[in-house]
């Protein structure tokens, strides 16, 4: 809706959009002013300090769930068994976390028990040092219990206290240690790696969602040849993916653009790990990293394309290749093909400019329609269908050229 068009007097909805630091910056404002200690914690943090701009503000603070519930009548659970609340503010949600220190994992993801604790204790329980980190939203002054800032600076990946122990709290963080490794360029610490390696064996008590989710995080993001490389250093390749380890070149996935789509990235690394030396037949991973049916629909498209794209493309008809360059997958297919062979990537990307510079283009409107054809006389049926097929492969092939010409032949073949 326009401003123009807007009721008159509606402030909310002329009211411009408060920024996630803003939100967050003001629920921190009034926790102080009733004597709360109130951070900013995590990502947020390491962001900031990076010179990033950071997503989420997220709030950590020694005020208990009943005070937040107090003092901000808009405040609402979202895991009251681990004091976390969400509040809005200035038109955002921002999450509160009370400060905490966790009892033992027993499902590999959640503690069995939480009590509520200092700042230092909550740092102490996060996953890496650099995630451990708190700032003070006023003053903008870090609040660094783990020496997270070092390492920051250093750039080196360290488990908070006994790699193990944190890893075996939660294997996801496995995978997420090597998305934080790859996504800001971090050499891992060595007794980190060797506790990943050794809780690579398997990624009990972690969903399929939560892995799925993880790898799409990865693989959606430039930086996705490294993380791949460390998951396969590490052998997680083999209970994320439920096959074999298997390391080797990254040849498809490194030629990717950096905005390459999750399925595009699938596929530049399902082809890498076939090219390897006693591959095995495709996988299905649908299941394993738990793909939605249009990420596996594009998955398995792409990668039918590539097949053909190395096979048969210069043997297709002008119409079967205009149809074929018409699909969605066709440009990731292409990417994926450029990553193997550079100069089948050129012979195809030229023959796409020619073809989309003739005969109307790749994907022209149709002369004739099933609205025609039944206009015409004809009954819809799989002959009905076949015909149109027909009549589009000649317009795209440049045979028929005017809507009275592809009449004349759909009622010819009609009624032959």
């Amino acid at each position: 809706m326009s401003n123009s068009e807007r009721p008159r007097g509606d402030s909310k909805s002329q009211r411009p959009q408060s920024s996630a630091r803003e939100a967050a910056t003001d629920v921190a404002r009034r926790l102080i002013a009733e004597g709360f200690t109130a951070y900013f914690a995590g990502g947020c943090v390491r962001d900031d300090l990076l010179g990033l701009e950071p997503i989420d503000f997220d709030l950590a603070t020694d005020a208990h769930p009943h005070d937040i519930a107090r003092i901000f009548r808009s405040a609402r659970s979202v895991g009251e068994s681990f004091g976390v609340m969400l509040v809005r503010s200035l038109g955002r949600a921002t999450e509160v976390a009370t400060f905490r220190t966790d009892g033992k994992y027993e499902d590999g993801r959640r503690p069995s028990e939480v009590r509520f604790a200092s700042a230092a204790e909550d740092a102490g329980r996060r996953d890496f040092t650099i995630n451990g980190l708190f700032q003070h939203p006023l003053t903008k002054e870090v609040v660094d219990f783990v020496q997270g800032q070092s390492d920051l600076k250093a750039g080196v990946l360290r488990a908070i206290g006994d790699p193990g122990a944190r890893l075996n709290e939660d294997r996801l963080r496995t995978l997420r240690a090597a998305r934080f490794a790859a996504r800001f360029s971090l050499r891992v610490d060595p007794s980190t790696a060797s506790a990943i390696a050794n809780a690579a064996c398997d990624l009990t008590g972690v969903s399929r969602e939560r892995i799925g989710g993880e790898l799409r995080r990865m693989l959606s993001h430039e930086t996705r040849a490294r993380a791949i490389e460390l998951i396969e250093e590490w052998g997680l390749d083999a209970p994320a993916l439920r096959e074999s380890n298997s390391t080797g070149l990254l040849t498809r996935v490194a030629a990717l653009p950096s905005d390459a789509s999750f399925a595009t990235a699938l596929a530049a690394w399902r082809f890498d790990r076939a090219a390897r030396p006693g591959a095995g037949a495709p996988s299905q991973w649908r299941d394993p990293i738990n793909l939605s049916a249009r990420e596996s629909s594009d998955l398995d498209a792409i990668c039918a394309i590539v097949e053909r794209l190395r096979g048969e493309w210069s043997t297709l008809s002008v119409a079967a290749q205009k149809r074929l360059a018409a699909r969605a997958t066709f440009a990731p297919a292409l990417a994926v093909v450029g990553g193997e062979n550079p100069a089948q990537c050129k012979v195809v990307s030229e023959r796409v400019a020619v073809l989309a510079a003739e005969h109307g283009g790749l994907e022209p409107i149709p002369l004739v329609t099933g609205g025609d054809l039944i206009a015409l006389g004809c009954t819809p049926g799989p002959r009905f269908k076949a015909i149109l097929d027909a009549l589009y492969d000649r317009q795209l092939e440049g045979v028929i050229t005017e809507r009275e010409q592809a009449q004349g032949v759909a009622r010819a073949e009609w009624f032959s």
